[in-house]
């Protein structure tokens, strides 16, 4: 795969040293540990290996990566291997995608509190839509569902909310039967909104009050339950955003979407433009601006002062080991064999097999080794060398670096 023009770890490299200087004392040490894998990713830093062409000798030397979950050359990967092990489960039903946000109110309690209100956005998701489900006035079933958490929106701005994928019915409360939704139509939007609206109030407050909830600089009034108390009150009474996208086409157009999803990260390299004196131009989504003929959101170019596109991509760093894809219901990981067992027995499903080049479309294939560009011959690894060092095997002619 071709190496982009520009890569966010080019804008580190070049003004990662300054803005460390600049907010030196106000990152977080996960936002360093961050910024020096990204920087070091598939670099010499890193160790590599050498690959010779069975056919024509031809030399090539690729350097290891980070693999952290916040480097846009990491995921896709990480995410090819996470969907081989979702494709068993997938399920010959309609899927739905359901989109819980946060209001902006909550968004900068959220930044200062990260694990905490991520992990409430989750839970008070997944309940919403359990409770929901259950009620036998809209499904009256047992659902189950894959959620994946995104904090970022097109423009690199804190906009935390969860994506759920939803197979279209569930379970009969006696596991009996399979109960399929509406055709086009899970459950009710509004619905939704007001109960999510409530448990996640119910959940932050009840962290409040557990003394679970931290606040700094102009939120610190905010640790006194008054103050807490009257800081909700607003978006106590407005509508949430809760919206359910068109459903989508079938199993492969399901693992399509999750490859795109999973692992992404704030932003990726192929949105950069350019980086100059002005700062860093890139792509994004006005989500506002609609094409009044095709019905999609505008693309539009933004420029940021380097320090500013720094300090909006590590607004999105999560904290060490919070898990940004979660499971629930019949799909949580303890019983989810089984109950998808159950299913495809009564609904008189075969056992799925990936349509060629699905899954392989969707992510690159980062972990097979890449033909020769000369011949189209095998490569096969003739040196590893470890971080910092240089190969023995230096090519000779026609050599190459792979830094994509």
């Amino acid at each position: 795969m071709s190496r982009p023009s520009l890569e966010v770890a080019d804008i580190l490299r070049r003004h990662g040293e300054a803005f460390r200087r600049a907010h030196a004392g106000r990152l977080s040490p996960g936002q360093l540990k961050v910024m020096s894998a990204i920087e070091a990713c598939r670099t010499a830093v890193m160790g590599g290996h050498v690959a010779r062409c069975d056919d024509c000798a031809h030399l090539a030397v690729a350097y290891n990566s980070c693999r952290n979950r916040h480097c846009p050359k990491c995921q896709g990967a990480a995410a090819q291997a996470w969907l081989a092990d979702r494709e068993a489960d997938l399920l010959p039903v309609t899927y739905y995608h359901v989109v819980f946000t946060l209001p902006a109110a909550i968004g900068a309690i959220a930044y200062q509190n990260k694990a905490v209100v991520y992990d409430i956005l989750f839970k008070a998701a997944a309940e919403t839509l359990l409770t929901i489900a259950a009620d036998p006035k809209h499904l009256g079933a047992r659902i189950g569902l894959t959620s994946v958490l995104h904090t970022w929106g097109s423009a690199l701005t804190h906009h935390p909310h969860v994506h759920c994928i939803v197979p279209g019915g569930g379970l009969s409360p006696d596991g009996e039967r399979w109960i399929a939704c509406r055709k086009g139509f899970f459950l009710p939007v509004r619905v939704l909104s007001r109960l999510f609206r409530r448990l996640f109030l119910q959940k932050l407050g009840q962290a409040h009050v557990a003394g679970r909830l931290a606040f700094f600089n102009d939120l610190a009034p905010l640790a006194d339950p008054d103050a807490f108390k009257a800081h909700l009150a607003p978006p106590r009474r407005a509508e949430w955003v809760v919206y359910a996208k068109r459903p989508f086409g079938g199993p492969e157009a399901v693992l399509a979407y999750l490859a795109r999803y999973t692992h992404r990260v704030a932003i990726a390299n192929s949105r950069l433009i350019s980086l100059d004196d002005k700062g860093v131009t890139f792509r994004w989504k006005d989500y506002r601006a609609r094409d009044t003929a095709t019905g999609k959101e505008w693309i539009k170019t933004m420029t940021l002062p380097a320090e500013e596109f720094l300090r909006r991509f590590l607004l999105h760093v999560l904290p060490g080991g919070f898990h940004r894809i979660r499971h629930y219901g019949l799909l949580a990981s303890g019983r989810r064999a089984a109950n998808i067992a159950r299913i495809r027995g009564l609904i008189g499903a075969v056992e799925i097999e990936a349509t060629p080049g699905s899954v392989e479309e969707a992510t690159p294939a980062a972990t097979a080794e890449p033909p020769c560009p000369c011949c189209g011959g095998r490569m096969r690894i003739v040196e590893t060398f470890v971080r910092g060092h240089a190969p023995r095997t230096w090519p000779t002619f026609r050599w190459r670096f792979d830094t994509s």
